[in-house]
Order: structure tokens, then C-alpha cells, then sequence
């Protein structure tokens, strides 16, 4: 019991990391990782290369300490002591010590070190070190965030892990948070995003299934070869049944698992959950599309819409009779209670213990045979209150890998996909279009982030409003402000846009006259009446202005779902050169990560400072 009460464990880095005192040990939480060494420094030498203070072991610095304490009390110095390295540490004085770093090591006839080679400086305690100690994260946690990889192991451009990259977006949010959120923060209404990392490539490739591409992999080119079956080989992994099952259970089981363990250290986290994927976050699009909402929340919001829904069927039923001259049969439907969707599941036995004549029932059969072949329309069509009239809309689950999607423990707040191809899947799959009002039944939000030059990502918006061409929204930079050369391209497009229509194909003169006339009675004419009848060659500037007023559905509750980020200024140069860099710079890039704490803290009521020039 005493051994057990001196072993103290201290939780560090925010939680995510316990030191063991005792074995001098440092472990990581949530996630698989090497032990680490934790030592009490007493003793240092400085480096070689950056001039940095280096500790000693604790074992050789309890010899140094010891030493120096015999040297002081006997004011005997210039004592020798050599480190397990076989190195000479010379105590000249109290203010004097040097470490000497020998030129070779020991000949065959056994020589001892010398003091040659380039001294060192040696240390006693922490006074006057300049080293950089962090001051650590807020205690209080105000929401969690579990972030999923894409295919292969590694996550960027210098083939980290997710888990180093996780650790530089939680870095990013930190000083996100100080520099944008600096008055809450003094307040004490907000303290940190925590974001955990979630691998499930290391699980589907522990089944064997690499051991089995090696038997059946060509021995040439091999390192391509090994990089296509560590990356590559996900899609199809996931496009198969057995293997997307095994995907879908560790992301599910591990998002819980990490869940349930947040909760055991943080006993005191009242906060929401959100999720966000990167590349490959398709997965979590499907986990999320089939969630379960809780009954409860059905019942109360189904409720009021299934005798609305129902009165609305039986009168589509009336019009259809109508439309085939069949109106006298009216009362037979009401009687039993017909639909439109039951209609259309009505056999001709069923119409006939009804007591249709054969000539009426030849004719709805006709018709509802002719509505089936021209469309489908999926019983629950895509979640939506329209029933029939929505039935164009083809089932946002149509072509997923046959798969038992486990349910989650919480209810996402937020679904952040950065870089994702999931409006390319969709479309493979045969989803032309989304019903604008479907939604994920237990997450209401969804931002689709990417960077204009990233081969993977697509856009979703257009699945949704597809007969209307728009941008997506530009996401502001941090600083507040659009960056200078794409300032600069959007008044050359002006420019350019303007002198075409000065040049017309009339006299120049001519033109430049009726231009200018044109313009002032159109502004004369958006004045007086709000400007709804503009010219033709307004409104590009008119679709600019009201993007973020398109209606694109209730995916992310009405608001705006792409969101495209500003290149930098070399990246303009060439978009194929920085193609694979723009796929991998949401980690590091402080526009996203402020994206991201802003929507969060918006559904706490908390916003920012100073609001962003562009911000939605």
C-alpha cells in the first residue's frame, strides 16, 4: 500500500499525458504511444549544436551533486569524475565546471579518456536557464472535437501521424482562442477545444489482409508498390463488405471508447461533441447518415407532421383520380384511408377487393407503373416531410457498402469535412441529387472545407441546388482581411468586365455613350424600386453579394456548407504544384481552425471579438 501511495501519477498536457513519478514514466491517454522518460534535472551540459542545456541522468547527477558538496564543504577542488559514457567532468570551482567530450574512445591496451576534445559547460540547477516552458492549457474544457484520418498512415506532406497532426491543429486553436477570443477568455466564459485524435488504419491492417497483398504483390517497383498497399488500397478496402465493416466498427467503438474515457477524467465536461474527418471522411458521413434518432425526439418532431402528412396524401390521391377522370371513386379511397404512398403499393388484388371496375383499375395501374419506372422514390425519401412530391430525390444511402453501421454515444454537434470527396462518392453511387430537407438525424451541422487547389475535395452545395450556379463562400482570412493578390484579381476581373461592355461591337463613342447613359437609369431604376429588374451584366456582382443567402437546405440548418480557403500568393503561381500541398494544409492553417472555434462557440453564444470582413 505504501509503494502504491509514493507511485503518484500527474496528469500533463492537458490531461492527454500521466507521468508516473515513480518509474519516471510518461504515457499517453487516449492513444497507443512509446513511454517516454521523465527526468527530475538537477545537473546540465550545454549542447554541441543549438547551445542548449542537456540534464544529466539522475543517477550520475546524484554523483555530481554528491561531489560538489564534498568539494564546497572541504573547499578541495578540481575533481574528476567520469559519466557512464566515459566522459570527464572537471569541478574547477563553484562558478567553473566544464565537460569534456574525449576525441576517440579507449585503445586495446585499455587507456582511460582524457580531458581533449572541445569543453562543455556544466550546470548546476535551473537559475538562468533560458528555456522555453510553456504555460499550459485551460483546465476548463468547453467542447470536444474527434478528428478522423484518410487513407494510409500518414497525414501530411512530412508523413506524420495523425497524432502529430492533431497536436499542431490543437496548438493553432490555442492561439486562435487568444487572438480572436481574447475578451471571453478574460470574462472566464470560455476555455479550451480539446481535440482527440482517431486512428482506425493501424486496426484494418492488423486482420492480415497485408500479409496476404504481399503474397499476391510483383517484386518490381516495390516501394510504389508498398506505398499503393498502405494508402491507396483503403478505398477499396471500404468498398468492401467485410472491410468496411471492420472500418465502420473501429471508428464507431473507437470515437466511444475515447468518449467514455473523456468522461471518466473529465467528471465535470458538460460540453457538446463534434466530429471532423479529413480526405477520407466519407466514413463518418455514412456512420452519420445512419444514426438513430433517439424516439423521443421523433415522436416530438414527427408528430405533428404525420397528420399533416397523411391529410396532404389523401388529397394527392383525389387529384390523381381526378387527373384520370376517376373522381367518383374518391369516396372508396377516403373510405380505406388512401394515401399517395399507399396507393402506390397497391396491387390489382387490392384494388379489386376494393371494388374498382376492371376499365379504373387498368388505369391506375398504368399510372402508378408508369410513375415507378420514371423515378424512384425510396419510403422514406431522404427523411423528408414532402413524402410524394419530394420522390425525384434519390435515398442519400443508395450504393453504400452493405454494413451494420454501429450507433454512436453522443449526438454530434458539428460535422467539419476537410478536403473530402463525399460529394464525388455520392454522385458514383448514383445520388444525383440531396433533398434540401434532409438532414443527419443526429448531427445539424455540416461544413464542407477545402482549399481550391485540392485534387480530392468536391463540393456538395450543388447536389442540393442544382439549377443555380454560385461560389462557395470564401473563407476570411484570420488576420481580417482578403489576401492582397486575390484583391488584386477581383479589380482586374472588374476592370476587364467593364471595358467589354465600354468596346462593344458598336462605335466606340457610340457605346461608351449609351453605356454610361444605361448605367445611370439602371441605378436610377435599382433605387426606386430596390433593384430587382437589374441588366444582365449585373449580375455576376448581384450573385457575389447574395451568396450567403442562398437557400442550400437544412444539411447545416440553412446556412452555407461550402467553404473554399484563400490561396497564398505563391500557390498562385501554379495550382499543379501545390496541388498535394493544398490537400494537406489544414493542420497547420489558422483560417480553418478559426472556421471551426467559431461555429462551435457560436451555438454557446459566444462570439468573436471583432466579426471578420466576408463571415457568414
Amino acid at each position: 500500500a505504501g509503494r502504491d501511495k509514493e507511485d503518484l501519477v500527474v496528469p500533463t498536457s492537458g490531461g492527454r499525458y500521466d507521468v508516473h513519478l515513480k518509474k519516471r514514466q510518461r504515457v499517453a491517454v487516449y492513444w497507443e504511444e512509446e513511454v517516454s522518460e521523465v527526468r527530475r534535472c538537477t545537473w546540465f551540459y550545454k549542447g554541441d549544436k543549438d547551445n542548449k542545456y542537456i540534464p544529466y541522468s539522475e543517477t550520475f547527477s546524484e554523483e555530481l551533486e554528491e561531489a560538489y558538496m564534498i568539494a564546497v564543504t572541504l573547499d578541495e577542488w578540481k575533481k574528476k569524475l567520469e559519466s557512464p559514457s566515459r566522459e570527464i567532468i572537471i569541478l574547477h570551482n563553484p562558478k567553473l565546471m566544464v565537460h569534456y567530450h574525449p576525441v576517440a574512445t579507449s585503445d586495446d591496451w585499455g587507456s582511460t579518456p582524457t580531458e581533449q576534445g572541445r569543453p562543455r559547460t556544466v550546470k548546476r540547477g535551473v537559475e538562468n536557464i533560458a528555456a522555453e516552458i510553456p504555460n499550459g492549457e485551460p483546465l476548463q474544457i468547453d467542447h470536444l472535437v474527434f478528428v478522423v484520418h484518410g487513407i494510409g498512415p500518414a497525414c501530411d506532406i512530412r508523413f506524420r501521424s495523425i497524432i502529430q497532426c492533431v497536436n499542431d491543429f490543437r496548438n493553432v486553436s490555442l492561439s486562435m482562442l487568444q487572438a480572436h477570443f481574447k475578451k471571453a477568455q478574460e470574462q472566464q466564459q470560455i476555455g479550451r477545444v480539446e481535440f482527440l485524435p482517431v486512428n482506425w488504419h493501424s486496426s484494418l491492417h492488423s486482420t492480415g489482409v497485408d500479409v496476404d497483398l504481399e503474397r499476391i504483390t510483383l517484386p518490381s517497383i516495390n516501394r510504389l508498390r508498398h506505398f499503393i498497399n498502405d494508402t491507396i488500397l483503403d478505398v477499396f478496402f471500404y468498398n468492401s463488405s467485410t472491410y468496411c465493416q471492420t472500418i465502420v466498427d473501429t471508428v464507431a467503438s473507437e470515437m466511444n471508447r475515447l468518449y467514455q474515457l473523456f468522461l471518466q477524467r473529465n467528471p465535470l465536461f458538460k460540453g457538446g461533441v463534434s466530429i471532423a474527418g479529413h480526405s477520407w471522411s466519407l466514413i463518418l458521413f455514412d456512420l452519420l447518415t445512419n444514426q438513430k434518432a433517439a424516439p423521443e425526439e421523433d415522436e416530438h418532431s414527427e408528430e405533428g407532421s404525420r397528420t399533416t402528412s397523411s391529410n396532404r396524401g389523401i388529397e394527392e390521391v383525389k387529384e390523381i383520380l381526378k387527373k384520370l377522370e376517376l373522381s367518383e371513386y374518391c369516396d372508396v379511397f377516403d373510405k380505406e384511408k388512401m394515401d399517395r404512398q399507399a396507393l402506390f403499393l397497391c396491387t390489382e388484388k387490392n384494388l379489386k377487393e376494393m371494388g374498382i371496375p376492371l376499365g379504373p383499375r387498368m388505369k391506375l395501374l398504368h399510372y402508378i407503373s408508369s410513375k415507378m419506372e420514371m423515378q424512384v422514390c425510396p419510403l422514406h425519401c431522404l427523411r423528408s416531410s414532402d413524402d410524394g412530391k419530394n420522390c425525384q430525390y434519390r435515398d442519400i444511402g443508395l450504393g453504400q457498402v452493405s454494413a451494420n453501421y454501429p450507433q454512436l454515444n453522443y449526438k454530434p454537434t458539428i460535422f467539419f469535412a476537410f478536403g473530402s470527396p463525399i460529394g464525388m462518392f455520392l454522385t458514383v453511387r448514383g445520388v444525383k441529387r440531396i433533398n434540401p430537407n434532409y438532414s443527419l438525424p443526429t448531427c445539424k451541422g455540416f461544413f464542407n472545407i477545402f482549399h481550391p487547389f485540392d485534387p480530392v475535395a468536391y463540393r456538395i452545395e450543388p447536389m442540393i441546388v442544382p439549377d443555380l450556379e454560385f461560389e462557395p463562400m470564401l473563407l476570411p482570412h484570420h488576420k481580417g482581411r482578403k489576401r492582397m493578390h486575390l484583391e488584386l484579381k477581383e479589380g482586374l476581373t472588374r476592370m476587364s468586365l467593364s471595358l467589354a461592355i465600354l468596346f462593344s461591337k458598336r462605335e466606340p463613342w457610340q457605346g461608351r455613350t449609351e453605356h454610361l447613359s444605361c448605367l445611370s437609369s439602371a441605378r436610377a431604376h435599382s433605387g426606386a424600386k430596390g433593384g430587382h429588374n437589374t441588366k444582365p451584366e449585373e449580375t455576376p456582382a448581384v450573385v457575389k453579394e447574395e451568396a450567403s443567402l442562398i437557400n442550400v437546405g437544412k444539411l447545416n440548418g440553412g446556412n452555407r456548407i461550402d467553404y473554399v480557403l484563400q490561396e497564398k500568393p505563391i500557390e498562385s503561381f501554379n495550382e499543379y504544384l501545390f496541388a498535394l500541398q493544398g490537400h494537406l494544409c489544414y493542420w497547420e492553417s489558422e483560417d480553418t481552425v478559426l472556421l471551426v472555434l467559431k461555429e462551435i462557440y457560436q451555438t454557446q453564444g459566444i462570439t468573436l471579438d471583432q466579426p471578420l470582413p466576408g463571415s457568414q
